[in-house]
């Protein structure tokens, strides 16, 4: 899914829902690890900045948590 440039939704909510999207059909499995910030960069053509805020929705929502020097993980959904 590509970021829609004419698009009312600022990029970097449209970038949370991919992600978002990613892990509701577990190609980003509980426990996996996000693409780098560069590899986002690259894939959607966005810049550091908008990348960056992505992902802390994300973290604000409790979906993903940081690991300094490691990348972001998904927050692994605990067992039902």
């Amino acid at each position: 899914m590509p970021i829609d440039e004419w698009s009312e939704e600022p990029r970097y909510r449209q970038l949370a829902a991919i992600l978002r999207d990613r892990m509701a059909t577990d190609a980003i499995p509980a426990g996996g690890k996000l693409p780098t910030e560069v590899e986002l960069m690259d894939e959607f053509g966005l810049g550091r900045s908008t990348v960056r805020a992505a992902i802390q929705v994300l973290r604000d929502e409790g979906l993903v948590v940081a690991r300094p020097a490691r990348g972001t993980f998904r927050v692994p959904t605990p067992k039902q």
